[in-house]
């Protein structure tokens, strides 16, 4: 049986604090809206994989963490998609540090991954209507604020609560790079 997994970096726990008071700001004035309850991360990738599956993936995941150099990630300020999700934007330096590392993952794993994301952010709220869009920009105006990077997040998603839970970390440790090998 496949069950869906996701591959993220979370920030700091205070700025996982922070999102989720954000949230609970936002519903306040809007209503519910899409990952109001979803932990503040940046996806990475999502895909399907069988309980056989996972055990390769957890490997090309450790391999594939190793050789990566821990980072600092700013944040700066919030922007919105087109399709009515709000996020926190990540500052430009730190988006071109972490593209390389997001296609890693994407281009890597034996499994097919989907939802790929190519523009690191933080999401506040997906799916919001323009008039919801607009009170998100009015609630938040400003923000700059940095967190140490040094491992991405494996996680499940249970669809009983309809949210991924944290299953493991892989850190990153600078590591001379290995010969991946993916059969």
């Amino acid at each position: 049986m496949t069950e869906k997994y996701s591959i993220v970096i979370h920030p700091s726990e205070e700025i996982i604090e922070e999102v989720k008071k954000m949230k609970e700001l936002l519903a306040n004035h809007v209503g519910w809206f899409g990952s109001k309850n979803a932990v503040a991360h940046i996806t990475i990738c999502e895909f399907e994989a069988t309980e056989n599956d996972l055990k390769k993936v957890y490997s090309e995941l450790t391999q594939l963490s190793a050789p990566i150099t821990p980072l600092t990630v700013s944040i700066k300020d919030f922007d919105s998609f087109p399709n009515g999700a709000f996020y926190m934007a990540i500052e430009e330096e730190s988006k071109k540090q972490l593209r390389p590392i997001m296609k890693r993952y994407h281009n890597s794993l034996s499994v097919k991954t989907y939802h790929h994301s190519d523009t690191p952010h933080i999401t506040i709220g997906r799916g919001l209507k323009p008039q919801q869009l607009n009170s998100a920009q009015e609630l938040f105006k400003n923000y700059n604020e940095s967190f140490y990077c040094d491992n991405i997040v494996l996680r499940k998603f249970n669809p009983e609560v309809k949210q991924y839970f944290v299953i493991e970390k892989f850190w990153f440790k600078s590591e001379p790079e290995s010969q991946l090998v993916l059969f």
